[in-house]
């Protein structure tokens, strides 16, 4: 009896091993918000009308500078993709130097009106943009190439790095605004903010993790982030 009570009870423990392990862990307020907040910044863009969906790099985004340089900003723009490239781990990355014939993203540095003589179709949104971008995808609603610029002639130096950051991070493919979080580089309202928010951080690499992939919308990637946040 002392045996078979025995071998009851470690089965039963055996079984409620079993249980603790196949049940889901549910997911904190914090990564609640965080899914929120992609479905908010990551599916569409501010201008254009574009559908609803996740768009992402699939290769390397190949950054040339042209317009009027500056070590502050150049040194700033290494440090943002410095960041961004620790932060994805699907295999993306930025390149800074390029030559300009390998490039497939132009950075401008200047002025609102020089950069509409080089992008005509970006004239009616200079006058009330300090800070624009613009990026194309094929078929398959990969990114893969687009160009932005940051005004340094009505924008105050603090302003420029805030801008360097906000139009590069967009062009990743977090294209839309949010009044949500003030501290965040997406914030609707005006800023200065220079440095990511922890949300952004997390905004930056869920989109740049290999279960991430194009075309999802806001319930297919809901689901993808729940199973990436679940298991970390």
């Amino acid at each position: 009896m002392k045996r078979l009570s025995f071998l009851i009870l470690s089965l039963m423990v055996v079984l409620a091993a079993c249980s603790d392990d196949n049940q889901e862990r549910e997911l904190s307020a914090y990564e609640e918000e965080v899914i929120d907040y992609f479905q908010e910044v990551a599916l569409g863009f501010e201008f254009g009308g574009a559908t609803e969906i996740t768009r992402k790099w699939s290769g390397s985004m190949k950054i040339y500078v042209g317009g009027t340089l500056s070590t502050e900003m150049l040194t700033e723009l290494k440090s943002i993709i410095d960041e961004i490239n620790g932060l994805a781990s699907d295999g993306f990355s930025i390149e800074y130097p390029v030559d300009s014939i390998d490039a497939n993203y132009y950075l401008f540095l200047g002025t609102g009106d020089q950069y509409a003589d080089l992008y005509p179709s970006q004239a009616n949104l200079v006058g009330s943009n300090f800070g624009l971008f613009s990026i194309y995808w094929d078929g398959n609603n990969n990114l893969n190439r687009g160009h932005m610029y940051v005004d340094l002639e009505r924008a105050s130096a603090q302003a420029q790095l805030h801008l360097l950051r906000e139009e590069l991070t967009q062009s990743l493919g977090l294209g839309r605004d949010s009044d949500r979080y003030i501290e965040s580089i997406f914030q609707s309202t005006w800023t200065e903010n220079n440095a990511y928010a922890d949300i952004d951080r997390d905004l930056i690499r869920l989109l740049y993790h290999p279960d991430v992939t194009t075309g999802l919308n806001a319930t297919e990637v809901e689901t993808v982030l729940m199973e990436i946040l679940k298991e970390e």
